[in-house]
């Protein structure tokens, strides 16, 4: 890994470590580093050796873990506390992260590291627990929790000792006060999406919303969006996050009944009678705030109400970013802002060879905040994890394509994109290569 002193930008990249290797090859030699493309991934996953989780003390106020850090943890001079779901209803993605950031310090090469995970077991009260047990350890850095509500019970821990948190929520409201976020922000991508489909002509904006807070969320960056860029927002229907049949919500949104000469079928592809081919919505781009299954069950009743493909853009966020999506033919054509595909690919790609299984999308944020964190490390100076050095308005590289920090602590991200494909999708904008000068 390369830190440039011009331009602080870290990429993932392949390192070639004979000593490491050794471990697993008997092999023997010096430790050497170079920077590729991604390279043959390794054949079994990397050593694991200096990254045993530790328990947690039984109260949160305790100053030391019930257990002694490992040899080569209590040797290194540099101690970054992982706080993740290892247990609980959000295990699958804790162990996940937890991989991803094995990985990212296997390929760093940074033996002056030590990784200190603690299970927060999907509770605020655990991660508060984690968190006492890392600072207790001398963790100079926090990286996590997963969500929100754990990250609010961590901060005051931290907060007091002037050690950053790096969170895996994309909850702009609980960054700041040395608390960043590195998730993908529901504003960040509207705002994209919006502005991309302003620049191909489109003036007139609907939106579909869940009555939740992430539809509360979107909804309320869709209007500062539309403000901004100078779009009409038309229409905004919202329904009952857990309503099964979304048939009443789309009839709302077309603002008339069933085209005729589909019957009862909402699948049919009969004729449009003369009246039906007068039926154009009011709006040229509708927003769909959904993901998953719920997402390909909503996307063909549209159709159904004269919403389709052919006279309304289909726009997304961030729960789009999955394969397949195309799939549903509906959906074809459709727009959102994700990283950049080619970069994420390669990620997945990697972490399956080392792992054997493909890992869910969130895991490349745990590889970067390694990969991070590990590059900051080996900068000269007792504060590496300073505010200053967080906050470097070029920002940083990595697998899920650039970001930064601003003053509000929230990872602005340079992000692609992205069109819906029935066999995958296409960057119709790229994502930008390097920031504009920040203006926080």
């Amino acid at each position: 890994m390369r830190v440039s002193l011009f331009r602080p930008l870290f990429r993932p990249v392949f390192l070639l470590a004979p000593l490491l290797l050794a471990l697993t090859a008997g092999l023997a030699g010096c430790q050497s580093v170079q920077e590729t493309g991604p390279a043959a991934p390794a054949a079994a996953a990397p050593p694991t050796a200096t990254i045993t989780p530790l328990p947690a003390p039984a109260s949160p106020a305790a100053t030391s873990p019930a257990a002694p850090l490992p040899p080569a943890a209590q040797t290194a001079s540099v101690r970054i506390g992982l706080l993740l779901p290892l247990t609980g209803s959000n295990a699958a993605i804790g162990r996940a992260l937890l991989d991803a950031a094995e990985l990212a310090l296997f390929d760093s090469g940074n033996a002056s590291i030590a990784l200190l995970p603690y299970d927060t077991t999907s509770e605020p009260a655990g991660a508060a627990t984690a968190a006492a047990a890392a600072l207790g350890q001398g963790a100079e850095i926090i990286i996590g929790p997963l969500t929100a509500g754990a990250t609010k019970a961590v901060a005051p821990l931290a907060q007091p000792r002037s050690i950053p948190v790096l969170s895996f929520s994309s909850d702009s409201s609980v960054a700041g006060t040395g608390v960043y976020i590195l998730g993908f922000t529901p504003e960040q991508q509207v705002a994209e999406v919006v502005r991309y489909a302003r620049a191909q002509g489109l003036n007139t904006f609907a939106a579909l919303l869940p009555e939740n807070p992430y539809g509360t969320v979107i909804a309320g960056a869709y209007k500062t969006a539309l403000q901004k860029e100078g779009g009409t927002l038309a229409k905004l229907v919202t329904y009952p996050a857990d309503q099964p049949d979304l048939t009443s919500a789309v009839e709302q949104l077309a603002g008339h009944g069933p085209l005729r000469a589909a019957g009862n079928n909402p699948h049919a592809d009969a004729t449009l009678t003369q009246e039906d081919a007068r039926l154009t919505p009011p709006f040229q781009a509708l927003l769909l705030a959904e993901g998953g299954g719920r997402l390909k069950a909503l996307a063909p009743l549209l159709p159904y109400y004269a919403i389709d493909p052919d006279k309304v853009r289909f726009l997304g966020t961030g729960l789009w970013d999955v394969p397949d999506l195309g799939r549903e033919p509906t959906l074809v054509g459709g727009w959102y802002a994700a990283s950049p595909p080619a970069d994420t690919a390669a990620f997945a790609k990697r972490f399956a060879a080392a792992y054997g299984h493909p890992p869910p999308r969130i895991a490349s944020l745990g590889y970067d905040a390694i990969a991070l964190a590990a590059a900051l490390a080996k900068t000269p100076g007792p504060a590496i994890f300073s505010a200053q050095a967080l906050s470097n308005p070029n920002g940083f590289s990595g697998y899920d394509g650039i970001f930064r920090f601003g003053a509000d602590g929230v990872a602005e991200r340079g992000l692609a994109i992205l069109e819906v494909e029935a066999d995958g999708v296409k960057v119709v904008q790229p994502a930008p290569a390097s920031f504009q000068p920040a203006t926080n």
